[in-house]
């Protein structure tokens, strides 16, 4: 799958309707979910049943105008949040299981394969269901006209705080080519640098939300002076409060450009990386850490490590990162240190490395010891069912040997990394 967004230009009444079509989006998967509430033993197929019942009250005329594929995606909405539940109450998940909410603030709205319609070349789109939002220009830097109709899938359109936005559910399957030479790499996520890798590496940490905090804090406070408790809010406010949310917006879209450009110049890289299946849920739990920690966006950088590694075919693997900046690479002694202490020092063997670099050794160390089981259980061949937990990619081209990438190719690199500490 492949999906395309582009930026929708219209007038402004063009634009409330497109309001309009969202708050009646999150009517339906409102009232999908009271009926899941009140009722007992319902399913998906009673969520699609509703849509037409609402469709046809009275009491609810604007419901018809939105497109029956349109009222159907947002009842799929609500039951996936209800499965959802479900799932996490059948694996006896602990701590909140996900009770399904009400919607107050939806910012979008999704049609499948009708209510719509684009033009030939594929600059415009019009919406043609009841609402009759009109024609609305695309502006995109990828060109739609390379993929028919039928491989469009779904379109969604998002309301975000800089405009309107459409994207694109294009069924395309995309593999990327990937030059395959041996190359291992470990990798030790981090807050003074962004992340280390077993070579010495070290990838700045940009900070996005720290080094716009001071314009932040303005725009904040400039907010705060224009609203009026109790009162209708004035359109100065209105314009302090979208000033603040663009630049919100701008923030997370630098965190995200940064892990996508990162992980893909990783993954083009090497053929195996190895990185800390870290908790960010209980790592922002520390109220010193917690600012700098969201702020690096750890989680958003490993889910494009995994994705990027699907389309080249590597393997990706994710290790516990338990005591892996207390063990020495070199001789494997524990060696306690506090967080403070920033450089590792071996009292055993005398060996001398960053604290980040000698962690991302033993990562490193970890997931060739991860896959080592493999290989040895099954004699360079994989069997049904023989996968490693949390990694992904394509396990075959590692354990056949007939491919390029190869075990002794691989272990011949853990090797010198191991004789030479301090590469």
């Amino acid at each position: 799958m492949l999906v395309i967004e582009a930026k929708l230009k219209g007038s402004q009444n063009q634009y409330k309707v497109l309001d309009e079509m969202i708050l009646t989006g999150q009517f339906i998967r409102n009232s999908c979910l009271r009926y899941w509430i009140d009722n007992k033993n319902v399913k998906r197929n009673d969520l699609q049943k509703l849509c037409a019942v609402l469709a046809k009250d009275n009491n609810f005329p604007w419901a018809k105008k939105l497109n029956s594929q349109a009222r159907q995606a947002s009842a799929d909405r609500a039951w996936q949040s209800i499965n959802r539940f479900y799932q996490n109450c059948k694996l006896n998940k602990p701590g909140k299981k996900g009770y399904p909410k009400f919607k107050k603030f939806t910012r979008s709205v999704e049609y499948k394969t009708s209510g719509y319609k684009l033009s030939p070349d594929r600059k415009t789109i019009e919406f043609k269901d009841g609402f009759k939002a009109g024609k609305f220009e695309l502006w995109t830097s990828r060109d739609l006209v390379w993929y028919s109709e039928q491989q469009i899938n779904r379109v969604r359109v998002i309301r975000r705080a800089d405009g309107y936005y459409c994207q694109f559910l294009v069924d395309i399957e995309r593999k990327e080519s990937h030059n395959f030479q041996g190359d291992s790499v470990g990798i030790d996520l981090g807050l003074n640098a962004f992340y280390t890798d077993s070579n010495g590496k070290a990838i700045n940490n940009p900070k996005y939300l720290r080094n716009s905090e001071k314009r932040l804090k303005k725009l904040q406070r400039r907010v705060s002076r224009r609203h009026k408790k109790g009162k209708t809010q004035s359109n100065n406010y209105h314009k302090a409060r979208i000033q603040l949310a663009k630049k919100h917006l701008q923030i997370s879209r630098q965190r995200e450009d940064h892990a996508i450009k990162t992980a893909r110049a990783l993954i083009q890289s090497n053929d195996l990386v190895v990185y800390e299946d870290l908790k960010i849920a209980n790592l922002v739990k520390n109220h010193h850490l917690a600012k700098s920690i969201s702020d690096a966006s750890w989680h958003q950088f490993t889910k494009w490590l995994e994705y990027y590694a699907k389309l080249h075919g590597i393997v990706c693997v994710a290790v516990p990162p338990h005591f892996t900046s207390q063990e020495c690479s070199n001789c494997g002694r524990t060696v306690k240190k506090s967080l403070s202490i920033r450089t590792h020092k071996c009292l055993h063997c005398g060996y001398i490395a960053d604290r980040d670099h000698n962690a991302a050794r033993n990562i490193l160390a970890k997931g060739m010891e991860m896959l080592g089981v493999i290989f040895n259980s099954t004699e360079g061949h994989s069997e049904t069912g023989d996968k490693i937990p949390n990694a992904t990619g394509e396990f075959d081209r590692w354990i056949d040997n007939s491919n390029i990438v190869n075990v002794s190719h691989l272990n011949e690199c853990r090797i010198i990394n191991d004789e030479n500490p301090a590469s």
